[in-house]
């Protein structure tokens, strides 16, 4: 027999509650405590992959380790990097691996364009990647990358293999250069010389000779401007002159912009044309 208690809204509660639901109600604040202690503490992490990795041991345990690992289509990443993108290691099982959310880690890395995965039970993965090709270098505000013929950007750290590549300049260029290089490529004599294609104003396109020579392109018929250019320069050699800019915005005139040596030399030359015109003058 249970003494009663003097507090009548206590006694009620004894009365009419089962005894237990104490015990219940003090488990269920046990747990709540270590609960808001786990969160509190940022453990939340740790606890959730501790509970995994005992999920994963008792499946490699039943049989599902994963014991051989298929992947095709890598080409610049490792089957380590691949792996290890995808959330995969050692203490993975194929039984708890989740298929879609290692593609999505894998199509969420640059390099990857698109990915499947395959689980062949009881113990076999299968990756299949398409990765990027490295396209071009693209610099903006002074900053170099590697992107992919889309625009993607695959580094920020440009590797010795990646030297040769050409080399675009600007905002917009990443994503704009794809097609203004393969009209380029039309004009061989052109592209040949060219160090860097620079998207000016995200409208048209500059280029910079090895030599230096600036190139301003018109903002349309791009191409008739690379033909005139590639026909000038075969019959006239006019990459080869002392000038340091050719300017082709205007539809209806190419403008010549000569280096300061050669400028002068014009000027002198005008001068000594105009002086002894003056002196056949007066004699």
């Amino acid at each position: 027999m249970r003494e009663q208690s003097p507090n009548k809204y206590i006694a009620l509660l004894e009365r009419y509650v089962p005894r237990r639901v104490g015990i219940a109600a003090t488990i269920l604040m046990l747990l709540g405590s270590v609960g808001f202690g786990v969160v509190r503490g940022n453990h939340l992490d740790e606890l959730i992959a501790t509970l995994s990795d005992a999920r994963n041991a008792a499946a490699n345990a039943a049989g599902f380790r994963i014991a051989s690992v298929t992947l095709n289509g890598r080409k610049q990443l490792t089957q380590d990097e691949i792996l290890a993108i995808g959330g995969v290691n050692g203490r993975s099982s194929l039984l708890f691996l989740d298929a879609a959310t290692v593609r999505d880690r894998l199509k969420a890395n640059p390099w990857i364009a698109e990915a499947n995965v395959l689980k062949l039970y009881p113990d076999r993965l299968q990756i299949d990647v398409t990765e990027r090709t490295a396209f071009a270098l693209w610099q903006q505000d002074g900053r170099l990358a590697v992107v992919a013929d889309d625009g993607a950007v695959l580094e920020t750290y440009v590797s010795r293999r990646f030297t040769s590549l050409p080399l675009v300049v600007g905002k917009g260029a990443d994503t704009r250069a794809r097609d203004f290089l393969a009209l380029l490529d039309r004009y061989p004599q052109v592209r040949s010389v060219t160090k860097a294609a620079i998207f000016v104003g995200e409208r048209r396109w500059n280029l910079r000779l090895k030599d230096g020579l600036d190139i301003r392109l018109p903002e349309n018929d791009v191409g008739n401007a690379l033909a005139m250019l590639s026909k000038l320069d075969k019959e006239d050699r006019l990459f080869s002159k002392d000038i340091v800019a050719i300017d082709m915005r205007l539809p209806d005139r190419l403008t010549v912009r000569l280096s300061e040596d050669a400028a002068k030399a014009r000027d002198d030359l005008f001068n000594k044309a105009n002086a002894a015109k003056k002196k056949a003058g007066a004699a």
